[in-house]
């Protein structure tokens, strides 16, 4: 398990605030790996595109099995299918409803947690497994409202 796990947890837009975490990841010069469910990578990457037209995120979205094309390989923000290998290691940002791959890999492990029962619940068993794997947890409680504070 990684040392230390950030919960953002009780947003109401998920996808709104994971562009806004991630636009200020970009500006901070981080690299990225984002994990989800498909579905919910596919609305993040049509929202990174849409989300604010002067700010453009680079980003690139990667499926199980494939590899990163050699033009691609500097993409500082990456959207990880189910099975897709991360092409750095610095930051990973949760985005599903259970423990991502290899989270120790991560120098950083950020997890959203939006305000949806389902959510919050699944949430919960994430911090449960993080805390019995020895991580000290970081909570950031979000409001419907509130922005990408603490972000990467």
């Amino acid at each position: 398990m990684p040392a230390t796990v950030e919960f953002h947890t009780g947003m109401a837009d998920k996808i709104g605030f994971a562009c806004r975490l991630l636009r200020k990841a970009y500006a901070k010069g981080a690299q990225v790996a984002v994990t989800g469910a498909p579905e919910l990578l596919r609305q993040l990457d049509e929202a990174l595109w849409l989300f604010e037209p002067q700010q453009f995120v680079p980003h690139a979205r990667l499926k199980a099995g494939q590899a990163p094309t050699p033009r691609l390989a500097r993409t500082p923000l990456w959207l990880l299918d189910p099975g897709a290998a991360a092409p750095h290691r610095e930051v990973l940002v949760n985005l599903g409803p259970g423990l991502p791959d290899e989270p120790e890999a991560f120098q950083r492990v950020i997890e959203l947690v939006g305000a949806a029962p389902d959510d919050r619940d699944a949430g919960r068993r994430r911090w449960r497994a993080y805390e019995a794997g020895g991580a000290k947890i970081v909570h950031h409680a979000q409001g419907a409202a509130t922005g990408a504070q603490g972000a990467a």
